[in-house]
């Protein structure tokens, strides 16, 4: 076991806190979406203060934010980052009472570093000293993705891609997504983000499902997947469009053995509920 405190160290330890950082208030903000997509809120949340001092940064010249990694589960933390503190005078109270200034050391572990905690902590004491914490919570070091950790597959109802996170689990064929994905076909919803328009699509062939008609739209040389709609977007924006503003989303899945004429009935179905036609994405 390689203990957290043995592999990140700050200048001063004794005036140094640790995050653990669950959520900005309700489950819809959750920490790890928040860092993953570098929302300004992440900074934000590491940034409040309330007149409940140990959960404050009061004393710290130090930050070391964590966020709640889960999709492993409760005791597990992604690395966000070490900071320095600087607290705003006069003092504000429930609302962001410092300056958090990032710092270069370890930031080539930002989104990589997992560690796990011996149990859950609570919403109370999310906020610990550093020279306290190994004996408190024996934290160690769990994982160190290659490159931004996006996580084991979450089921077929939870998949809600950004066009940039679809492209790193395909080309990086990670293993939990490329297995789920290929084992079933479905229908899946594209939505632009930019304006809520909606393109209902099918996988219906008989080799890797989801997964192959997935991999075409995250080939940086065609985005559209030789979708003629998406073409005429392409053609009416820039090159970025598709990647800065579409999310994958999956409505419906089928056994492989499926067949071809029943997928493409649901798939006109979905079509119906949602209008697309006449109102999203889909011309036929």
């Amino acid at each position: 076991m390689i203990k957290f405190v043995d592999f990140i160290s700050t200048p001063d330890p004794k005036r140094t806190k640790v995050k653990f950082n669950m959520n900005a208030g309700d489950w819809d903000k959750r920490a790890w979406d928040l860092l993953l997509e570098d929302d300004p809120e992440w900074i934000g949340m590491n940034r409040w203060k309330t007149k409940q001092s140990n959960n404050n940064l009061n004393y710290a010249d130090y930050l070391i934010a964590l966020a709640q990694y889960y999709p492993y589960g409760a005791e597990y933390f992604v690395f966000g980052g070490l900071f320095k503190v600087e607290k705003i005078m006069p003092e504000v109270f429930n609302g962001s009472g410092y300056n958090l200034y990032p710092m270069d050391d370890y930031k080539e572990y930002i989104k990589r570093l997992i560690i796990k905690i011996d149990k859950p902590i609570g919403r109370d004491l999310y906020n610990r000293k550093y020279e306290n914490l190994q004996e408190q919570l024996n934290p160690e070091i769990y994982e160190l993705a290659p490159s931004t950790k996006l996580g084991h597959f979450p089921g077929y109802q939870s998949v809600s891609l950004k066009h940039s996170d679809l492209r790193q689990i395909i080309s990086q064929n990670e293993p939990s997504w490329k297995q789920a994905l290929s084992n079933v076909k479905g229908i899946y919803v594209i939505t632009d983000t930019s304006n809520g328009k909606l393109y209902i699509g099918s996988a219906s062939g008989n080799n890797e499902g989801i997964w192959q008609r997935w991999s075409a739209y995250a080939d940086k040389r065609n985005l559209t997947g030789g979708n003629k709609g998406f073409v005429e977007i392409l053609e009416s924006k820039d090159n970025d469009y598709i990647i800065k503003n579409f999310k994958y989303s999956i409505l419906e899945i089928f056994d492989t053995k499926t067949k071809v004429e029943t997928i493409i009935e649901r798939e006109n179905y979905w079509k119906g509920v949602f209008d697309t036609r006449k109102h999203g994405m889909n011309f036929n």
